[in-house]
């Protein structure tokens, strides 16, 4: 076949797809239309007005107190020996006086109260901005990850994996708004959050974190967080700074272990990992995180063509570019790209890097001043990024008052929040496995509930739960259940049947022979397997397939010949392909934090309707990862003869895949012009129909197909999304706007093209054809 001719539609520029969607029956009109609409086109770095502020306060600067601007260190070094959250007078004067930090961030070791917040910043504002010469506030951050999970007892929401897979953006700008409130409430106006890492490398410990494997959806609910975060402007009560992270390409390591190198494409770099940042800074996200790791051999943040090329130059980003933990040393410990600790200060400066996260001494602050004072570095490159890291100040409104305000704390904890949190665990979970309708399960049903997952408010949970690693039972507010707790509350301690206990590895969740005696006593099992919390680097595996011991619960379950319903919590999908043929059904609860046991025993016991969708392909063997976007190429099995097919993929459950307690059809999916060219817009119709008994929501997704193209096509690509309500009988038409632009890929000259022919449009089991013209 003959490649079709190229049509240049973007060079070097990165297409957002600008998919309208809308729903007729009074539905409302998805956040990826609004969104888009209403973003902005950034200027590019050289054309970022004067303010006279700010450059008035540059020109009285010394040295020492820019480079200091330039330094964040963590709350360790000016809190006393032995304390968690008492400022030690002389380390706080060494940090703000000597060394002129200028950002401090995190806690040590748990989630403080609002109290104890108000605490810590006020001393630390007093010294910034009472003692110090220039008088310049301390500009804090936090990780903030899903929700405000450092202030203690604060409702915390699923993480993005689950937040994913809700399909409604609405959710993830409500739970950004509620994270935003409280930690400004706390003092902190900083916040280390959306990560817009594309997770598709499930073994990454990191992976609950993301939104998932595909692109659209990441950009789509990383603008709504964004937006949620930063509102209508920082210098607000209710709002904090945003941080995009990681950039760039820091979730698809080689080997899938946390901070290791990364080998990716141009094209596919632009493709699939731009994307979410160049939406974010068209959402006016004021900060990015860059990537602890390296692609193709180079660190990125130590990489001027990813830093200053592409962040600044293509991007137009303004904003603040932090290093993560400890990364500027790491060109000279890890990387090695650097011979000298002094030497990797200068190359992720000169890079283009605003502020490392030092964070556990000095030695930033110490170089880069030699550094400039030796005329290596100039001044007028520090004076870029200090420039950016006033104005940021400005914008947060702490030159006018740096101090918490003591109003806001009636702003935590309020019970809205609550029911937040609790719709996203609903909307989130997802029916994987239903065999002969065996869920809902009466009320008056006595279940087993057995498992290492069953009884722990940390596999609920999951990373960056009032500690980092979220595994403190103790740090846990009282409002929060665990899933035996819950199905307490849902039908009563007399029907619920559990030996389970909060220690994940304990013996007792594993005793096989305890789970057949104990299973005479019901009539049904809820076996309840997954992951125990980790974060980071800590959660490192090297396999994704479950542990025996939890293979060996299933098999004892199956054996007492009751009804088995697994419910998994898990970051990433550990292989169950010994599993699933075991039980009746499947419930896929990914992360859902706060009131995430409430919301699995609403969805067992039929209070609620499941709708999540997954958003990752769940793979059905470990060393077979195959995603939904893949090339028609990875289904090739030659040991078939004549086959060319979906041998080749063949996972567990499909991306987007997610059941109901009632049933769905669709019809009459149309196209308002067959042909269109560069300016047109393509409006596609279709009905949907609520066929069943009970009331549902059902996630309506739009997919495209390139049947040709000179870069090899994806077998399908997810190009728009909405979700709409139905009661039964009801039927709904969704209409979704897509151009040109929402077709494009990235050829091999790294260019964005749509080329002419045809193209798929395919919504559920139905499909139709339309033709680029040029």
């Amino acid at each position: 076949m003959n490649h079709k001719k190229s049509s240049y539609l973007l060079l070097f520029a990165l297409a957002l797809g600008s998919c309208g969607v809308t729903q007729s029956n009074q539905s409302t009109q998805s956040a990826e239309a609004t969104t888009q609409a209403s973003a902005a086109t950034p200027a590019t770095a050289g054309n970022q007005a004067t303010d006279q502020e700010i450059e008035d306060l540059l020109a009285k600067m010394t040295i020492e107190e820019k480079v200091g601007e330039m330094t964040q260190v963590t709350i360790d070094l000016i809190l006393k020996d032995g304390s968690t959250t008492e400022v030690d007078p002389a380390k706080l004067r060494k940090a703000l006086l000597e060394k002129h930090v200028g950002s401090i961030l995190n806690v040590m070791g748990h989630a403080y109260t609002v109290d104890e917040w108000h605490k810590i910043i006020s001393a630390i504002q007093d010294v910034a901005t009472k003692e110090s010469r220039m008088k310049v506030p301390v500009l804090y951050g936090i990780d903030a990850i899903h929700g405000a999970n450092y202030i203690a007892g604060s409702t915390l929401f699923p993480h993005n994996i689950a937040m994913a897979a809700t399909r409604n953006p609405d959710l993830v700008n409500q739970a950004a708004k509620i994270t935003a409130i409280e930690t400004r409430a706390s003092g902190i106006p900083w916040n280390f959050d959306p990560v817009l890492d594309v997770g598709r490398q499930p073994l990454w410990p990191r992976f609950e974190e993301t939104f998932g494997e595909d692109v659209y959806v990441v950009k789509t609910m990383g603008r709504a967080a964004i937006t949620g975060y930063e509102q209508d402007g920082l210098n607000q009560d209710h709002t904090v700074a945003s941080t995009m992270k990681h950039f760039l390409g820091y979730s698809l390591p080689n080997s899938g272990k946390d901070r290791t190198p990364s080998y990716i494409p141009e094209q596919m770099l632009r493709e699939i990992f731009l994307p979410p940042f160049k939406a974010a800074v068209e959402a006016g996200a004021s900060t990015v995180m860059i990537n602890s790791g390296e692609i193709n051999g180079t660190p990125v943040h130590g990489s001027k063509y990813y830093l200053t090329d592409i962040l600044r130059g293509e991007l137009g980003f303004q904003g603040v570019a932090v290093s993560d933990w400890e990364d500027v040393i790491r060109l000279h410990t890890r990387h090695r790209i650097a011979d000298t600790p002094k030497e990797a200060v200068r190359l992720a400066v000169e890079a283009g890097l605003d502020m490392s996260m030092v964070p556990v001494d000095y030695s930033f602050y110490d170089l880069l001043v030699e550094l400039v004072k030796e005329g290596t570095v100039s001044e007028e490159r520090i004076d870029v990024s200090v420039r950016r890291i006033l104005t940021l100040k400005k914008k947060l409104g702490l030159f006018e008052n740096a101090y918490p305000k003591a109003e806001l704390k009636s702003q935590v904890q309020k019970p809205e929040y609550d029911q937040v949190s609790r719709q996203a665990a609903l909307e989130s979970l997802t029916l994987l496995k239903n065999d002969k309708q065996v869920l809902p399960l009466s009320k008056n049903t006595k279940v087993l509930v057995a498992g290492p997952t069953a009884n722990t408010l940390a596999s609920l949970h999951g990373s960056w739960s009032y500690i980092w690693q979220g595994n403190d039972e103790s740090q846990y507010p009282e409002k929060a259940l665990t899933l035996v707790e819950a199905l307490q509350a849902e039908i009563g301690k007399g029907n619920v049947v559990s030996r389970s206990v909060a220690e994940f590895g304990a013996a007792a969740n594993y005793d096989v022979a305890q789970l057949k005696r104990d299973a005479q006593q019901a009539q049904a099992i809820v076996l309840c397997l997954g992951e125990k919390a980790y974060a980071e680097s800590p959660g490192v595996i090297d396999d994704l397939s479950i542990e025996e011991n939890q293979i060996a619960l299933a098999r004892a379950a199956k054996e007492t010949g009751k009804p088995v319903i697994l419910v998994l919590l898990e970051g990433r999908p550990r292989i169950v392909s010994a599993i699933e043929p075991m039980v009746d059904a499947v419930l896929m609860a990914y992360r859902p934090a706060t009131f995430g046991g409430p919301a699995i025993a609403d969805v067992l016991f039929g209070d609620y309707n499941p709708n999540g969708v997954l958003p990752f392909t769940y793979p059905r063997h470990t060393g077979d990862i195959v995603l939904y976007d893949h090339k028609g190429t990875e289904r090739v099995r030659e040991d078939v003869p004549n086959t060319y097919g979906d041998q080749g993929f063949n996972p567990q459950w499909a991306f987007g895949a997610g059941l109901s307690y009632t049933t769905f059809s669709f019809s009459g999916l149309s196209v308002s012009n067959t042909n269109f060219g560069p300016g047109d817009n393509v409006e596609v119709s279709v009905k949907v129909k609520n066929t069943g008994r009970r009331a549902g929501k059902k996630t309506v997704e739009l997919y495209s197909h390139d049947q040709y193209a000179s870069v090899t096509p994806s077998t399908r690509r997810l190009r728009a999304f909405t979700k709409v309500s139905l009661e039964p009988g009801e039927e709904k038409t969704v209409n979704f706007t897509i151009t040109a632009k929402d077709l494009a890929f990235v050829n091999q000259q790294g260019e964005w093209v749509t080329e002419p022919g045809a193209f798929d449009l395919m919504i559920g089991d139905l499909k139709t054809t339309i033709n680029y013209q040029e």
